[in-house]
């Protein structure tokens, strides 16, 4: 996967890293570098910064000086905070539940990102959204399905770990007219709360998410090539967050007849 740092818009650069699925395949993961209204920056999310993107976000960044904030986002990704801390030990670190309780050496801010009270500290530049009827935590730890989105308003680029991919299928599949697709994390089935109602609350998250989303440019994904943005004419970030919310329809419903 690249290593390369993508500037989707004003103020936001998508920072593209590494990670092998079970040791093996490398299905890429990100952090993304965020520029405020008011000059300062964030970063979403942790990864271990090459030489050439140190040097790059330093520029950026006053030497590092300008950042303000590390809002680490997934609560199952948490390799590389405490690269990300050594790096810029001067930012503000925010984590979720999970980050707080596996790293509890790292000076964590007291407000988890998950929670609207430490969403509302970077609401000038960023939108939240935390899927609802869904587990956030779950116990087992190889259900990535949720985590905290981030939509950076100046550039119209969301930032979204797991909960939504985007599958670019190999040039041969394309041939035969399989096209790049958003879709949900495939674990969906396995977070959705056993309760009635959560299902019907995951689908009126979802069409929230769409709606929100209807002047979004780019979708920056962890498990991808890079940044993808649909080219004039293409389906809209919208219009490929309502498909992808039609093909998980068998599953809700199904979880819907189980919990009457």
């Amino acid at each position: 996967m690249s290593t390369d740092i993508l500037q989707t818009g004003d103020g936001f650069w998508n920072i593209r890293g590494t990670f092998r699925a079970f040791g093996l395949v490398d299905v890429g993961t990100q952090a993304s570098l965020v520029r405020r209204a008011g000059g300062g920056f964030l970063l979403l999310d942790s990864w271990t910064l090459t030489d050439a993107q140190k040097r790059a976000v330093h520029a950026l960044t006053d030497g590092g000086a300008a950042i303000e904030a590390i809002l680490n986002l997934h609560p199952f990704h948490t390799l590389h905070c405490e690269a990300m801390h050594r790096d810029f030990p001067a930012a503000k670190l925010y984590g979720t539940r999970r980050h707080l309780e596996k790293l509890p050496h790292l000076p964590w801010q007291d407000g988890v990102t998950e929670d609207p009270e430490t969403q509302a500290l970077f609401a000038e530049d960023l939108d939240f959204f935390v899927p609802r009827g869904t587990v956030f935590i779950p116990e087992n730890d190889r259900l990535h399905f949720a985590s905290v989105q981030a939509l950076h308003r100046a550039s119209r680029t969301l930032h979204v770990d797991d909960t939504l991919m985007f599958i670019r299928p190999p040039a041969l599949l394309r041939a035969f007219g399989m096209r790049p697709r958003v879709a949900f994390h495939p674990t969906l089935r396995h977070v959705l709360e056993p309760r009635a109602g959560a299902a019907e609350e995951f689908r009126a998250w979802a069409m929230e998410l769409a709606e929100a989303n209807a002047e979004t440019k780019t979708l920056c994904a962890a498990h991808m090539t890079g940044p993808f943005a649909p080219a004039p004419g293409e389906k809209t970030i919208r219009a490929r967050i309502l498909a992808a919310l039609k093909r998980v329809e068998p599953i809700l419903a199904d979880h819907a007849r189980k919990h009457r």
